[in-house]
């Protein structure tokens, strides 16, 4: 009888269930003396745990990181402008929450996109969705959706995404059309899911790397309103890290 309602539970998908049930046969002198309402109620926080480990796992799949970061291995310890304390706010992901927006900047190498994967991927184990992108690999997807009919389709998906990463932004000179691209992604997400924005160039200079002030204005007022910053400094922690190797 254990054997066919293991069956019928895995055919129902309810795996985490069938895997406390079966624990609970093979270890009967751990569970006799549980009443059967507590038994129950170990296999659905069995089932619960196993398909909130599952949506992680798609979540981040989903998100194409450039990176394998996690918060805990964050390196505090070199004179980067990096405060423990505001990368503790920025983890506990209320920021996303309230759809607010990230610029980090600094020169190569200063530990910008680690830190953006480090937060998505603790974004990621707290149900929220999240998706890198380089900017230029980006703009060449949407121009590709352009000629295939999926743009409507590709901006709708953009814009549920409640932590978008744009990397290398500034890096490139935009056109007219990635510009109006830019402005497009912009406005959908505005108030409504967080933009991670990931530069070498110091906010100052945002302006003129978009290339046309109207739309300048019109992006970055979306994006910079409701912003948290980080401005990393300091040698590059590719650099120091080959030195400790």
């Amino acid at each position: 009888m254990i054997n066919h309602t293991l069956s019928q539970l895995r055919q129902l998908k309810l795996n985490g269930m069938a895997s406390a049930l079966q624990l609970q046969g093979e270890q009967p002198g751990n569970y006799d003396n549980l009443s059967f309402e507590e038994r129950i109620a170990m296999m659905a926080d069995s089932e619960q745990h196993e398909r909130e480990i599952r949506k992680q796992e798609r979540l981040l799949k989903a998100a194409k990181l450039k990176i394998h970061a996690n918060a805990q291995d964050i390196d505090y310890s070199q004179p980067r402008g990096l405060k423990q304390s505001q990368m503790a706010s920025l983890l506990n992901c209320e920021w996303v929450n309230k759809h607010q927006n990230l610029l980090l900047t600094g020169p190569c190498g200063s530990g910008k996109t680690y830190l953006a994967c480090a937060a998505a991927h603790t974004a990621c184990t707290k149900g929220y969705s999240a998706r890198y992108y380089r900017i230029s690999r980006l703009m060449i997807a949407l121009t590709q959706a352009k000629a295939d009919g999926t743009y409507t389709k590709a901006l709708n998906q953009l814009a549920k995404i409640d932590m978008l990463i744009l990397d290398d932004w500034g890096l490139e000179p935009l056109k007219p059309a990635q510009r109006n691209d830019l402005m497009e992604i912009m406005d959908d997400r505005n108030g409504s899911t967080s933009t991670v924005i990931i530069s070498q160039l110091p906010t100052d200079q945002w302006y003129q790397s978009i290339g046309d002030n109207t739309l300048a204005d019109a992006i970055l007022d979306r994006l910079m309103h409701n912003a948290h910053r980080i401005n990393l400094k300091g040698e590059s922690m590719r650099k120091i890290r080959s030195e400790l190797t």
